[in-house]
C-alpha cells in the first residue's frame, strides 16, 4: 500500500512542477509501471529537478532505489542541426552518479537511443531460435497435433512485435527467414521445401500475416485504453 501512496504523492509533485516532453499537447514527465519508473524531460536541469522531487518523496516513506540499474539515455532530434550538445553532466540520484547508455532493455522492449527498432528485433531473432532448439531437443518424437500447440505457444508470440515502427527491411526479412526455418526444423521439413507449402500443410499464418495480426490487436487495446497520454497520443 505504500507504494500506492508514495505513487500518489509523486505524481502530484511532479504534476506541479509541469516539467516534462509536450506531446499532443500532453505534458508526459513519469511512467510507472509496477516497480519501473521512466522519467522523460527535455533539458538536463528538468530532469534533475523531477528526479529532485523523486528521492524527496521516497525518502518520507524510507523507499530506496537501485542506482546500479537506473540509467540515463539521450535522444537527439532527428534533424542534426536541432542539437545543442552530445555531452552533459551525470545525473543524481539518491548521491549516485547515474550511467548513460546507448541502450537499454525496458519491460523486455530494448530501446535505443537511437530510436531504431534493429537491436530489438535481433534480440527476437536469438529469442527465437533459442525457444526453438529447446522445443526440438524435448519434443520432436511428438504428434503433429501437440507440435502445433507448442509452436503456436513458444513461436508465434513475437514479444513486443507490435510496437516496431522504425528498422530496416533487412533486418526485417531476417525475422521473416528465421521464422520460416524454426518452423521447418520443428516440423522436420527440409529446409529447401516450400514455405508456402509448409504453411498449407500445417495450417500456419504466414509471417506477414503473424505481424499484421499482432499489431491490429495492439491497435484494438490501445482504442479501448483510457489512459489519457494514450489517448493523446492517439489523437495525435
Amino acid at each position: 500500500m505504500r507504494g500506492i501512496y508514495f505513487l500518489r504523492d509523486l505524481i502530484t509533485q511532479v504534476t506541479a512542477l509541469n516539467l516534462g516532453c509536450i506531446y499532443a499537447g500532453t505534458i508526459i514527465n513519469l511512467l510507472a509501471y509496477a516497480d519501473d519508473m521512466v522519467v522523460l524531460a527535455p533539458s538536463w536541469q528538468a530532469l534533475q529537478s523531477i528526479l529532485v522531487v523523486i528521492e524527496d518523496a521516497a525518502s518520507k516513506i524510507s523507499m530506496s532505489f537501485n542506482t546500479k540499474k537506473t540509467v540515463c539515455m539521450v535522444f537527439n532530434p532527428c534533424d542534426r542541426r536541432k542539437i545543442i550538445c552530445d555531452t552533459f553532466p551525470q545525473f543524481i540520484l539518491a548521491g549516485c552518479k547515474l550511467q548513460f547508455v546507448e541502450q537499454f532493455r525496458y519491460l523486455g522492449h530494448l530501446i535505443d537511443s537511437c530510436l531504431s527498432d534493429d537491436k530489438d528485433i535481433q534480440r527476437e531473432i536469438k529469442a527465437l531460435f533459442t525457444r526453438t532448439n529447446m522445443l526440438c531437443r524435448r519434443f520432436k518424437i511428438c504428434s503433429l497435433q501437440v507440435k502445433l500447440k507448442l509452436f503456436l505457444s513458444y513461436c508465434m508470440c513475437l514479444y513486443d512485435a507490435a510496437l516496431w515502427s522504425s528498422f530496416t527491411v533487412a533486418m526485417y526479412k531476417k525475422l521473416s527467414s528465421c521464422y520460416s526455418r524454426c518452423m521447418k526444423s520443428f516440423f522436420g521439413y527440409c529446409k529447401y521445401s516450400s514455405v508456402t507449402s509448409v504453411l498449407f500443410e500445417l495450417g500456419l499464418p504466414s509471417f506477414n500475416t503473424l505481424m499484421h495480426n499482432s499489431k491490429f490487436s495492439f491497435e484494438c487495446c490501445l482504442l479501448r485504453c483510457s489512459n489519457m497520454i494514450v489517448s493523446s497520443m492517439l489523437r495525435k
